[in-house]
């Protein structure tokens, strides 16, 4: 985005020239005007918005994050909101109106035709973190018995209103899903043909299942639409790609923000309120700092073994700050294993086993040096100490960093809630535990 374009705009806005920031928006194209759009403050963006072009600003609206788009509707006057409303797809409608007060959101869809308040509580019917509640029920389904012909006219009757056309569900006479045909294929078979002759097994999806499994299965698979049934193997809807996209994009960030000890935004950073940025980051530091009281409390416990060997106090940012490295390390390897389903709950032996092995090989490297290191400059019993700490430390912390998020899952806990915070707290704590108990052994303190 050009800054200095920005800045007249910015200018234009102070100034209430409106003449002249619709001129500077309109020199961009849509990527960059949703951008600006995302930057401004809600009056601003408001102002900006209404000075687009309809069929742009519709277009912007939709690519907006949810949060933004519901802020944006209390700027506008009721017309322009029931007209941007109706015009989303029933499952992102369902996401902006979960941001929306349930008085206002009963207002909006009471404004709905028929049509789309089916379409819209169809989706709402599912529960929050479903598949159900992220995918569409505009789809077109092709029966078995149709002609190829026939099936062509069909696509052709809703491509208009249909979410995508690229892959067409076949269903039965029970509406039950039996294959799936491509529009290429579609295309280029003769038009006498029927369909059931050329449609392929289809790939599904339960709509009470989480939707971030079903994204991933629709990534891995590669599917430009992913069916979704219901308990019956009927036809309810359809996860498109791009929908699949955003469920993935929106788990990463999740898992990001939690692995750092910090809730995710769930909206562009620069249009986040300051408050909301520190609410997003208050309780888990409040939670590490109470956690972070356990260190304290071994310091206590070894005040005596400190006072004797004052050296030791030396190196316990080393070892506590090695300990909790590995121990992120490992978390982050499991918690991304189990988000791309490479591992389960089931396999927390295996991993704990293969944690603990490759803590200890870490360990050796590490300790071999920490006792050349520090031997040669503190003395040979000093550096037996640290090398055999950094040896228990990296086994402790890798074993435990591994296995902390396959017991979050098994709890039906965010893997990422486990990670790096929690684990950079018990193992600083048992680590110390385990440093001064070697030294104790080692020096006879």
């Amino acid at each position: 985005m050009d800054t200095s374009l920005r800045e007249r705009i910015r200018a234009g806005l102070r100034q209430h020239d409106l003449e002249e920031v619709r001129d500077r928006v309109l020199q961009w194209g849509l990527a960059e005007q949703v951008d600006l759009l995302e930057r401004l403050p809600p009056s601003e963006r408001a102002v900006v918005y209404r000075l687009l072009p309809r069929e742009t600003a519709s277009q912007a609206f939709v690519r907006l994050d949810t949060p933004l788009q519901g802020e944006l509707l209390t700027a506008l006057r009721n017309g322009e909101v029931h007209d941007l409303v109706a015009e989303l797809d029933p499952d992102d409608r369902v996401r902006l109106l979960d941001e929306l007060p349930a008085d206002v959101a009963r207002a909006l869809l009471v404004d709905l035709s028929p049509q789309e308040q089916d379409a819209t509580g169809l989706v709402m019917g599912y529960p929050a973190g479903s598949v159900g509640r992220r995918m569409s029920p505009e789809f077109v389904a092709l029966d078995r018995r149709m002609s190829v012909d026939q099936a062509r006219a069909a696509v052709l009757a809703r491509i208009d209103d249909a979410e995508t056309v690229y892959a067409l569900p076949v269903l039965d006479e029970q509406r039950r899903l039996c294959g799936i045909v491509g529009l290429r294929r579609l295309l280029a078979t003769d038009g006498s043909a029927p369909v059931a002759d050329i449609l392929r097994e289809a790939v599904t999806v339960e709509a009470h299942a989480p939707a971030e499994e079903a994204a991933r299965r629709c990534a891995d698979e590669k599917l430009l639409a992913l069916p979704v049934v219901d308990g019956t193997d009927r036809l309810v809807g359809i996860l498109t790609f791009d929908d699949a996209l955003d469920v993935l994009e929106e788990a990463e960030s999740e898992d990001v923000a939690r692995s750092g000890g910090a809730e995710p935004l769930r909206r562009p950073y620069l249009s986040t309120p300051v408050r909301s940025i520190v609410r997003s980051r208050v309780v888990w530091l409040l939670v590490l700092a109470v956690g972070a009281t356990l260190t304290v409390r071994v310091l206590e416990v070894f005040e005596a073994t400190l006072e004797q060997m004052v050296v030791l106090s030396v190196f316990i940012p080393l070892l506590i700050g090695t300990g909790g490295n590995t121990g992120n390390q490992a978390a982050t390897t499991v918690t991304r294993a189990l988000a791309l389903g490479d591992v389960r709950a089931r396999d927390v032996g295996r991993v704990a086993f293969r944690e603990m092995r490759v803590g200890a090989l870490l360990g050796a490297c590490l300790g071999t040096a920490g006792l050349l290191g520090v031997g040669l400059v503190y003395g040979w019993e000093v550096g037996t100490v640290i090398g055999l700490t950094l040896l228990t430390v990296c086994v402790l912390a890798a074993t435990v960093g591994g296995v902390m998020p396959l017991v979050a899952r098994a709890l039906k806990v965010d893997p990422a809630v486990f990670s790096n915070p929690f684990i950079t707290t018990f193992v600083d704590a048992s680590g110390l535990v385990v440093y001064f108990l070697i030294a104790s052994a080692v020096l006879g303190l």
